[in-house]
Parts: C-alpha cells; sequence; structure tokens
C-alpha cells in the first residue's frame, strides 16, 4: 500500500558513537524522502564525528575512525540537511525516542535552528510492538517476508523501515488509517512536549516533568515553588532543546504573574 501523503515525509536511521544525545555524534545518516506522488529520493552520507568511534559502537555499525576521517561534519552538511528535511513529516525506528532527539541536539550544535513542531512524527517501532512486539529484523521477516541482509547499516536499516510501514498498512488495514497525522498519533509513546521526552503532557494534559525527583509533577508547580530547579537542569548535560522549551514555559509563568511587565529579546 502506497502512502497517503499531504506532503513529503522523511524516513531516516541514524548510526552513532554511542546513545549519549549530549555527548556522542552521528556517523552516518541515510534518508529517503517520500514525495505525495509516490517517487522517492534516498540519500547515505558518512560523517566525520570529530571524535574516536568507540568499539563497541563499531560493532554494531562497522564504522570505524578509518572510514570517516575525511568525511564532511556533521557542521558543514547542516545546512543542506535541514533544507532536506524542511516542510516534511518525519519517520523512522524507534525515532520518537532516539534518532528524531539525537538529530535535534546535532542542528543545535551546529548553530541551524530547526522548527520541529510542525511535523507529525511516525514511529514504525512502536506500531509493531503495538502489534506484533519484535526489533527490525524480525519486522521486516513478519511483514515483507523477507532477510534484512546488511541490518545495522543505516541504508539497510532506512529502506527496511520504509517497507514494514508500507505493509503494516496493508495488514491492518481495518485498524491503521493511511494518514500521515493518523499514523504519528497512533506510534507516540506519550505526549512529549520536548523531543526528549523529559518534558510531558499527563492524562489531565498538565505538562510534567518525566524524570528525576519531580516525575509526574507539574512543571510550573515544581518551577514556582523550587525556581533553582531549573537552573540546576541548565548547567547539566541536558538536550539544548529540552533546556529552550523549560526555559520558554519558565517565561510564559512569568508573563503570566507580571502582565504589566515589558519583555526585552
Amino acid at each position: 500500500m502506497q502512502l497517503n501523503l499531504k506532503r513529503p515525509i522523511i524516513f531516516f536511521d541514524l548510526e552513532t558513537t554511542g546513545l549519549n544525545i549530549t555527548k556522542d555524534r552521528i556517523v552516518e545518516i541515510s534518508i529517503i524522502k517520500v514525495f505525495p506522488d509516490g517517487h522517492d529520493e534516498e540519500k547515505t552520507r558518512r560523517l566525520n564525528p570529530e571524535m574516536h568511534i568507540p568499539e563497541q559502537a563499531s560493532a554494531v555499525h562497522g564504522i570505524h575512525d578509518d572510514d570517516v576521517k575525511d568525511c564532511p561534519t556533521f557542521k558543514q552538511v547542516s545546512k543542506s540537511l535541514a533544507q532536506i528535511f524542511e516542510g516534511c513529516d518525519i519517520a523512522g525506528f524507534n525515532s520518537n525516542r532516539f534518532d528524531i532527539p539525537f538529530l535535534a541536539q546535532e542542528f543545535f550544535n551546529a548553530g541551524i535552528k530547526m522548527d520541529f513542531n510542525k511535523c507529525n512524527f511516525i514511529d514504525v517501532q512502536t506500531i509493531f510492538h503495538k502489534m506484533e512486539p519484535r526489533n527490525l529484523v524480525a519486522a521486516y521477516k513478519f511483514y515483507c517476508d523477507k532477510e534484512l541482509e546488511g541490518a545495522h547499516s543505516a541504508n539497510a536499516d532506512t529502506r527496511a523501515t520504509y517497507e514494514v510501514l508500507k505493509a503494516q498498512l496493508d495488514r491492518y488495514s481495518d485498524q491503521l488509517q493511511n494518514d500521515v497525522e493518523f499514523l504519528a498519533s497512533y506510534s507516540s509513546h506519550n505526549r512529549n512536549v520536548d523531543l526528549a521526552g523529559r518534558i510531558v503532557r499527563n492524562d489531565d494534559n498538565v505538562v510534567v516533568f518525566n524524570f528525576g525527583q519531580h516525575k509526574g509533577e507539574s512543571v510550573e508547580d515544581v518551577l514556582t515553588k523550587t525556581p533553582q530547579y531549573l537552573d540546576w537542569i541548565l548547567k547539566r548535560d541536558f538536550p539544548e532543546e529540552t533546556k529552550n522549551v523549560l526555559n520558554e514555559i519558565y517565561i510564559k509563568m512569568k508573563q503570566r504573574n507580571n502582565p504589566g511587565t515589558i519583555q526585552f529579546k
């Protein structure tokens, strides 16, 4: 089944030096940009992370320091990459939890302002886990009846993810709508306020912390009672986008409580 698209959607996968969003870097990115008429454009690029690729990471994706020493850095390709993503919805496998916040952090490090607020995010892994809890290799075999050759290479995983989503739409046509907004909502684990999911909306639509000692507590209540907690977060190893979200919440609180205050930008 072909995707019913109102605008382009990008399927992408990252290979990285590790799992720490703020400290690790991308070593390979693969993109398949699918257009409303059904045709797609594919691109894979390796990047110099400007740091050593740990052996445990290389053991997973097979990329070593020598493989990327002459490749461009993320900053060098960031502007052209941002243009590719502009105006698109985004899909991936476990992308809501990892790839999207990781990519957002890399854009921030490169000085590129990316507004992901208007994007629909489809996480094919979430759909798969809700329907048939397994991994991408099993998903590819289950839905597409194919063996995934080259697993853990960005291009193979990206192409497999695209094919799995189309097969999911065929298999669950009575349950899944061929609509990007529906799929984005269905594949969402929670109602994230920031991309990394450190700040979420609870069942009562209240914005709450999703980590640490104040997990489950209202962000506004915590920042009102202990504003120093915001200072602590801003000085710690949190994604910059998460820090920006908390700053915006705090500023709106101050404006609401002091409506006569003139704000300078």
